[in-house]
């Protein structure tokens, strides 16, 4: 044990042992944790929470490609659906017309045809009509009823009768020509034809012959087998003297 006299010798801590921290709160040979930098792990976890994960983004721009090319193919398919339409509705149209056309040149046609033959067999009966020799006036009657109704049949014989008392005392002979025939009229199939025969007639009075032109109104009937139903002007050929 020391004795009163003799001091203790208390070492003091040597200021070259003493570490203090540096202004980055760090003492000397040990590393204290930098409460600025956030954690590593922490932080991927909010990466992960804010970007969306790689696989989902080609599925969406997949989805967006697949609704464009659904738009364009529904786009595409109207404008060939009006397309279509459009060619239809001129194709009828066309027809429509092409077909009420080629009706109203068929009926023409037929109106035409039917003129015609009506002026044909105005125009023979007529010429028929107009040729009369009194040496054989029977060749003369048949023709002047040939093609005619049964009442009109009736009233030629008739007036042939009263005709052959005028006809055998002048020796009358005339040639006929058919000259022209028009319809005048046509009134549900009743045509009304106008014929124009030339008629040389030599008779005792006139053995040099006369030249004259005869015109017959002639009506046909088309829905009786264009039977003749009245015949004018027949008379005209016996006033010729």
């Amino acid at each position: 044990m020391p004795g009163k006299g003799d001091k203790t010798d208390i070492a003091e801590p040597d200021a070259a042992d003493t570490t203090a921290p540096d202004e980055s709160g760090a003492v000397d040979g040990q590393q204290q944790p930098d409460a600025a930098l956030p954690d590593t792990a922490d932080s991927a976890v909010a990466d992960e929470d804010t970007e969306e994960p790689e696989a989902v983004v080609p599925q969406r721009k997949s989805a967006k490609a697949e609704v464009g090319r659904r738009v364009s193919v529904s786009l595409r398919t109207l404008l060939v659906s009006m397309l279509v339409t459009a060619l239809l509705a001129s194709v009828g149209t066309m027809t429509w017309l092409y077909v009420g056309e080629k009706a109203k040149l068929d009926r023409q046609g037929r109106q035409a045809a039917d003129n015609s033959h009506a002026e044909r067999v105005a125009l023979d009966y007529a010429v028929d009509a107009a040729k009369i020799d009194t040496k054989n006036l029977d060749a003369w009657k048949k023709n002047l009823v040939k093609g005619t109704t049964p009442e009109l049949r009736e009233k030629l014989n008739s007036a042939a009768a009263s005709m052959e008392q005028i006809l055998a005392p002048l020796q009358w002979n005339s040639t006929a020509i058919p000259l022209a025939a028009k319809v005048r009229s046509n009134t549900n199939g009743i045509y009304i034809v106008d014929t124009f025969v030339g008629v040389e007639t030599k008779t005792v009075q006139a053995p040099e012959g006369l030249q004259s032109t005869a015109t017959y109104s002639i009506t046909i009937d088309s829905n009786h087998d264009w039977q003749i139903s009245e015949v004018g002007g027949i008379g005209a050929v016996v006033g010729q003297k």
